[in-house]
């Protein structure tokens, strides 16, 4: 029964994995192909490299602006949603909306909230006497802000699945943590964040993987074309992002690969990571 799934992993998965070590290992130009056997001399080169620094520092920057409030906010909606509502079924449905809508259309409109000269958010700083920010020119500004449409497009969607296992929590629990005199705060932390572990440490896993990940939207918030330098400065340039340049901008295949290997050995370490954080944090028991 398991068969043509493993069939399937080899085929779609593990061997694309090993192939792209192989080009690493190999001076490989997109357009010409294989120039020689070269080692590990592509990633020499990339631990030598600063841009590779600087791109994995925006990385982990905006995986942590935007995994630990998308996972508090998603949380905070599921506990809301959970409760008693009039036309629930409706606001179940709106939660999801920021995610069926097309990215590109999501990074334009953020793009033009978070202009310079006619910007909504400069627009809404103005009124109370802040200066306007340059949000594109500045490295945290603008990283604050592709995490802000991190945040708004899949926070909604984590919280479903957050919604889906708190209903899932026996009620005998909550009952008892009534007689006991718990307050509805006490029962969120003391009940259900122990009873739901296992879906955050899901969506704490995809999260991080998916910031490793992050392209489209620093993509998109460029206002300097598809060339992938995230800024001027390289100010918002995630390591996807740096490995678009070197593989598509200047065809270095081999360069490319070795930076996607890296990719791969942080998202396990990063999953690694919180498996064990997880396994730290109190149970249901």
């Amino acid at each position: 029964m398991v068969m043509p799934f493993f069939a399937l992993f080899t085929v779609f998965g593990l061997f694309p994995l090993l192939y792209t070590l192989w080009v690493s290992l190999h001076d490989w130009q997109l357009i010409n192909g294989d120039e020689g056997f070269v080692a590990l001399d592509n990633y020499f080169e990339l631990f030598g490299d600063p841009k590779f620094y600087n791109a994995l520092g925006n990385t982990l920057t905006l995986l942590l602006l935007a995994t630990v409030p998308q996972i508090v906010l998603a949380l905070g909606i599921a506990a809301l949603l959970d409760r008693p509502l009039r036309a629930k079924t409706f606001w179940r449905s709106a939660v999801l909306l920021p995610n069926v809508v097309s990215v590109a259309a999501v990074a334009l409109v953020f793009g033009q909230l978070f202009g310079r000269d006619f910007g909504v958010v400069n627009w809404l700083l103005g009124l109370v006497g802040a200066p306007r920010l340059d949000w594109h020119a500045q490295g945290w500004s603008a990283q604050v802000a592709i995490a802000l449409i991190v945040v708004w497009r899949w926070a909604g969607y984590n919280a479903l699945l957050y919604l889906a296992a708190m209903q899932s929590v026996p009620a005998e629990l909550y009952e008892a943590a009534e007689l006991d005199g718990a307050s509805r705060l006490r029962q969120f932390f003391s009940v259900t964040l122990p009873a739901i572990r296992p879906t955050i440490l899901f969506t704490a896993i995809v999260s991080a993987i998916g910031g490793m990940q992050l392209f489209v939207e620093p993509q998109l918030f460029d206002t300097n074309g598809v060339a992938g330098t995230g800024g001027d400065d390289r100010q918002f340039q995630t390591i996807v992002m740096y490995l678009y340049e070197k593989g598509f901008g200047q065809f270095d295949a081999g360069y490319a690969a070795a930076i996607a290997w890296v990719v791969f050995l942080v998202c396990a370490a990063l999953a690694a990571a919180c498996v064990v954080l997880a396994r730290r944090l109190p149970g249901r028991s």
